[in-house]
């Protein structure tokens, strides 16, 4: 078997970043099973998408909206799982110290000081503008 070098690969995909990315999500597809395009002769599956990106046997346009997919849906259950109720819980933390905040300011706030652990403010003192 011929080693499979970058230079095979940056003919078709000139930029390395991307070359990384795509050569990436190829070898997950390739780990969960997804069918190979070439004989694997018994290289890793970071070397068998190198070469299938090399002898141009994958679509690399699908690829590519496959790794835009996975990021979307990362940040779609990061949505998900924070719980939208913290605007709440900041508005009544912030209320017992006689401070007022609207939803927006709130959600803000969930957001930047609110963790697993709830709000936490570093020292006692907190001061408030009306």
């Amino acid at each position: 078997m011929a080693r499979v070098t970058v230079e095979d690969c940056i003919e078709h995909i000139p930029n390395r970043f991307e070359l990384v990315i795509i050569a990436t999500q190829r070898a997950k597809q390739i780990a969960s099973g997804t069918p190979l395009t070439i004989d694997r002769d018994n290289d890793k599956d970071a070397v068998v998408s190198l070469r299938e990106i090399a002898d141009r046997t994958i679509d690399l346009e699908q690829t590519k909206e496959d790794v835009i997919q996975s990021f979307c849906r990362k940040q779609m259950i990061e949505r998900i799982e924070r719980p939208s109720s913290k605007s709440a819980e900041v508005q009544e933390m912030l209320a017992e110290e006689g401070a007022q905040v609207n939803d927006d300011a709130a959600e803000h706030l969930s957001v930047a000081t609110t963790g697993k652990t709830g709000l936490s403010f570093e020292g006692d003192n907190v001061e408030v503008e009306d």
